[in-house]
């Protein structure tokens, strides 16, 4: 009996300790976007070339291994051995799971400020990455079939860690040192587009205007990212890894779904609406009846599962209608939000940003020409 306390508190002890490796990351990075731009995506360049390595090299090991006859995983008869057939809400549940992976091809649209020429760079930077991480996590998959069976895969809570194990001998810690690095990586490159998100959606009148303000000298949005911190360090801490994938998968998808259909109406609506980036029709039409047939049988196969994301989402129903829809709020609101914006100023040391007079002329072509009309809404 006593053991088994040990073991408790042992197991207790490294949850927290993990926890606490993890949130003080996110408070390093948080550190690090909040002093320089230009150091944020110079540590984003170098990780991403470090993960791109490490995904090569176990593509090459997986490579090798097949051409040395061990493809037995991928063979027909085991790669699609199942005991029950699944079903079509389970299908459609483990796209949607497995699109979490590729979740980071819509990020590049939230610092479209910040990207040069971003009406060439923009669609071009999509056209390459997304072939470009479809092939590489294709890949990936394939070598790790050439030397572990689905059973391991499912099991595993590393997969290239074990692959590493299995393959790469006394080079294996190369494999977990990886995977930290990817992970450093990706919250680095989450806090950087998300906090664009907050920050563009308080300059809108979304969101408390501290958010809208950058910092004096450094001009990075330090309020927004701070907001991004203490909202994933919450979550890292409350919930469980499994259900905060799908429930954001889930609250991504429903997102784009509806973004996409605005898109649509606008076109239908507003044809002569000026359109930096414009694609044809039949992309954002087959995006959508795929949406809903993906997230129609998700939601029939785990309601509960996603049902609470919808709820996460919609939580922010009254928030709008308090915060930003209700304009005749009492004097004494008024007062607290002027004081709260105030102490941030001098705690962050921010300003509002001063708007470039070219960018205010440039807007001029942004035309309803059929109505007469100026709209910054025209490229939804």
């Amino acid at each position: 009996m006593d053991g088994w306390i040990l073991l408790c508190c042992l197991s207790w002890t490294l949850t927290k300790l993990y926890v606490w490796i993890k949130s003080n990351k996110k408070m390093l990075l948080t550190w690090v976007n909040c002093s320089s731009v230009r150091m944020a995506t110079r540590i984003q360049d170098v990780f991403t070339v470090g993960k791109l390595m490490a995904l090569g090299l176990i593509i090459v090991v997986g490579l090798v291994q097949i051409c040395n006859g061990n493809y037995e995983a991928l063979t027909p008869q085991v790669a699609f051995a199942m005991e029950t057939t699944p079903s079509v809400g389970q299908i459609a549940l483990a796209f949607l799971q497995a699109s979490f992976a590729f979740s980071g091809w819509n990020f590049l649209n939230y610092v479209t400020e910040e990207v040069v020429e971003p009406r060439r760079n923009l669609p071009r930077a999509i056209y390459i990455s997304i072939p470009l991480v479809t092939f590489v996590y294709t890949l990936t998959n394939i070598a790790y079939f050439s030397s572990m069976s689905p059973e391991e895969l499912l099991s595993s809570n590393a997969v290239a860690v074990t692959f590493g194990e299995k393959l790469l001998g006394m080079f294996s810690v190369i494999m977990p040192i990886s995977v930290a690095l990817s992970t450093f990586g990706g919250i680095n490159g989450y806090l950087f587009t998300s906090s664009r998100l907050c920050f563009s959606g308080a300059r809108e009148g979304h969101l408390p205007s501290l958010l809208a303000m950058i910092h004096f000298k450094n001009c990075t949005p330090i309020p927004a990212l701070l907001v991004c911190c203490a909202a994933t360090i919450v979550i890292l801490c409350i919930g469980e890894t499994h259900n905060l994938i799908n429930y954001v998968s889930f609250i991504n998808y429903l997102s784009y779904g509806v973004t996409i259909a605005g898109l649509l109406y606008y076109r239908w609506k507003k044809p002569n609406l000026y359109r930096p980036i414009k694609v044809n029709l039949l992309v954002p039409v087959c995006y959508l009846m795929f949406w809903a047939l993906l997230l129609g049988f998700s939601l029939y196969s785990e309601p509960v599962v996603c049902g609470v994301g919808l709820v996460i989402m919609l939580t922010g129903v009254p928030v709008y209608f308090l915060g930003v829809h209700w304009k005749e709020k009492p004097k004494c609101i008024y007062d607290f939000i002027e004081r709260a914006t105030y102490v941030g100023q001098r705690l962050c040391f921010v300003v509002f940003p001063q708007f470039d007079p070219i960018e205010i002329a440039s807007s001029e072509e942004w035309t309803d020409r059929s109505s007469g009309r100026s709209s910054l809404s025209a490229n939804s």
